[in-house]
């Protein structure tokens, strides 16, 4: 054989022999690829059961507390905690009042990466020390916020505390202070509740919406090396929504919930785009994008409106207060919208749960009810985000069950499982793995 043909040959076996044998599934941001809360790779365990271990691949502590939800990256768990001095360091998830924590103890802000496929710490960095510059909701955390990712850099924001960006072995990149993020119940700033707006990647910009009582911005840094890319004020008040980007055939799209407007941003510059007026307060869910439509939702009172519009929009395409469409506006509700849980779009249906379990389903392409049934029991409640794959859906209670229901236009119950603990963030999934945040644990279900 000649000479340059073995060496080819050689090659070949060496490249095959060192190939991954598949590239690992990702859950980069907050709910997932896009935003969508949707991951169809492999096949998703549907009964487990926490306290005798079955389908529990692993268990993992993690100190201190968070909302935060976890991202993945190739075979890492990215989570943050803040983990509290004081005696008593917890939250009440089943509080609906309105006053903020009591916790002004000495907090330390940390980032931890676990294994995907052993729960083992690979390595925890502490971000920040101090007192709190803004106090917490009773139900929340000082972690609320979830990380971002893309293989390179793992981005985390901790409201007041300031912006971190690490490399994926846990050396400190960067950090931005970007002044005190005190989100709370609009016109009364002693009602401090916490940042939870998650910063996001786009390209090579990472992009943070920062609505708070005065003085409201977005604003995006170079991923790299943290230059302010730009920044752009926002008439708006308190809201907890993290932005998504639209990528359409014509032109690419930041797409934002604030409680004054649901706006559209060039994400290169940072120009508006586009405005919907809303005028609603506590705005938390964040947008969707699917089936070539945006899906915007929340505010307080909880029931409120709801819309689906289409991309490529320009200037002001608010419409009446009865009206049930527009020219960008695809379909409306008048009554509906959730309060906290983002909705979801599942196999060209919208999946719309509320605080209180309460399900409503629609067409995504016309806006038709196709069916509402409640989740759980009265008494069950609602924060974490829904998310989808393989035919199901999975709901996470504040009771710390995970109810699974089949996808399709009837209600079916599938499995009740019971984790053991509240759930307050919205799982991953990542290569048939379901991570599972509770109030002490981190879990993988498989």
């Amino acid at each position: 054989m000649h000479a340059s043909l073995v060496r080819i040959g050689l090659t070949l076996i060496i490249v095959l022999g060192t190939a991954p044998a598949s590239v690992a599934q990702q859950w980069p941001r907050f709910r997932g690829p896009a935003g969508s809360g949707v991951a169809e790779s492999q096949p998703l365990r549907i009964e487990w059961d926490a306290a005798s271990g079955r389908g529990i691949q692993w268990k993992a502590p993690v100190p201190g507390v968070g909302h935060s939800s976890p991202v993945v990256s190739g075979d890492r768990v990215f989570v943050t905690t803040a983990i509290t001095t004081a005696a008593t360091g917890h939250y009440n998830p089943k509080d609906g009042g309105i006053d903020p924590s009591k916790d002004v103890a000495v907090h330390e802000w940390r980032v931890m990466a676990l294994d995907k496929n052993t729960g083992r710490m690979v390595w925890s960095q502490t971000a920040h020390r101090g007192v709190p510059k803004v106090k917490r909701h009773v139900k929340a955390t000082q972690a609320n916020a979830s990380p971002a990712t893309d293989g390179r850099f793992v981005v985390v924001s901790f409201g007041s505390e300031g912006l971190y960006t690490y490399d994926m072995h846990g050396k400190l990149l960067w950090k931005q202070d970007l002044g005190i993020l005190d989100p709370g119940y609009a016109g009364q700033p002693d009602l401090q509740w916490g940042f939870a707006t998650s910063p996001i990647i786009h390209g090579d910009l990472v992009i943070l919406q920062c609505d708070k009582q005065e003085n409201s911005f977005i604003v995006a840094f170079n991923l790299t090396d943290g230059t302010q890319a730009w920044r752009v004020s926002r008439d708006e008040i308190p809201a907890w929504s993290t932005p998504v980007i639209y990528q359409g055939k014509t032109r690419t799209e930041l797409i934002t919930s604030g409680s004054k407007y649901y706006r559209g941003y060039d994400p290169l510059t940072g120009k508006e785009l586009w405005r919907l007026r809303d005028d609603t307060q506590v705005k938390v869910p964040s947008p969707i994008v699917a089936n070539d439509l945006f899906f915007l939702s929340g505010g307080n009172p909880r029931g409120r409106d709801f819309y689906a519009v289409r991309p490529t929009a320009t200037g002001d395409i608010s419409i009446g207060a009865t009206a049930e469409r527009g020219a960008h506006v695809a379909w409306r509700k008048t009554r509906g919208s959730p309060y906290t849980p983002t909705p979801i779009v599942y196999d060209g249906l919208l999946y719309v749960c509320n605080d209180n379990g309460v399900l409503t389903v629609y067409d995504a392409a016309t806006g038709a009810q196709v069916y509402t049934h409640r989740i759980g029991t009265t008494n069950s409640t609602f924060s974490a985000s829904p998310v989808a794959g393989r035919g199901h859906l999975y709901f996470s209670s504040e009771d710390g069950e995970m109810f699974v229901v089949k996808a399709g236009r009837a209600y079916a119950l599938v499995a009740t499982n019971r984790m053991g603990e509240a759930l307050m963030a919205t799982p991953a999934i990542s290569d048939g793995i379901l991570i599972v945040r509770g109030q002490q644990h981190v879990f993988a279900v498989k």
